[in-house]
């Protein structure tokens, strides 16, 4: 008896990793910015809690929204994608037979054991070869919606929440230097852990984070002291 050797991948966490790290880095850039134009235009600390508050909750919901839609609409398509393999089988499964061990032909088998390969797989799952391996659908790689909505929710208001912490704790004179910089901090920290879970470079993927994110801060804080000047 042939024993399966269980081994996880990092494909298998794209799909959540995804959506969480975009989720918590649009919570930490989108409210620290609110505060930060808020707070540079003048407004009273109160106005800043405010609207970091209401950032928070309008971002959360977006980002559900948004990527429930999206992602839905990703799985509408491998769904009509499975359908019509499932047609084109019923009523030509030796053209499916062919094709199946055409693909294999072309990733280096000779046509002899690509054709018993197909067959083989065929009889076990004909469905699952074909999405497999014509289609590219695997169950690692499924669009899930309501999880990558979730998780894009619950990212974004942990991401969120952070900035509105350092609202609610600095003095109000010193509110655009904390969030400013506590935000940065936050983002380097997850763009690092996020390469890290990724397996990428950890310095590289704080770096890119950090620097988009100071560049946000910094045109919202501009434009924010602009308006509070005119008024």
């Amino acid at each position: 008896m042939i024993r399966r050797h269980a081994e996880r991948h990092r494909t298998d966490t794209i799909g959540w990793l995804r959506a969480s790290v975009l989720g918590a880095n649009d919570g930490i850039v989108s409210t620290a910015c609110l505060v930060l134009g808020v707070a540079a235009a003048q407004g009273t600390h109160h106005a800043v809690l405010v609207a970091g508050t209401a950032g928070l909750v309008a971002g959360a919901m977006s980002m559900a929204a948004g990527e429930y839609v999206s992602v839905h609409s990703q799985a509408d398509t491998e769904q009509a994608d499975l359908d019509r393999e499932c047609s084109e089988l019923r009523i030509d499964s030796p053209g499916e037979h062919r094709e199946l061990a055409a693909i294999y032909v072309g990733r280096g088998l000779d046509p002899g054991l690509a054709k018993q390969v197909a067959d083989q797989l065929m009889a076990h799952d004909a469905l699952g070869a074909h999405s497999r391996d014509e289609l590219g659908i695997s169950e690692a790689l499924r669009a899930r919606p309501l999880q990558a909505a979730l998780a894009s929710a619950g990212s974004f208001s942990v991401g969120a929440v952070l900035p509105l912490v350092v609202v609610v704790v600095a003095p109000h004179d010193t509110l655009l230097v904390a969030v400013s910089a506590t935000s940065l901090v936050f983002l380097a920290l997850l763009g690092g852990v996020a390469a890290r879970v990724g397996g990428a470079g950890v310095r590289v993927g704080a770096i890119r984070v950090l620097l988009w994110g100071a560049l946000a801060m910094a045109v919202t804080a501009a434009i924010g002291a602009v308006f509070g000047s005119v008024g």
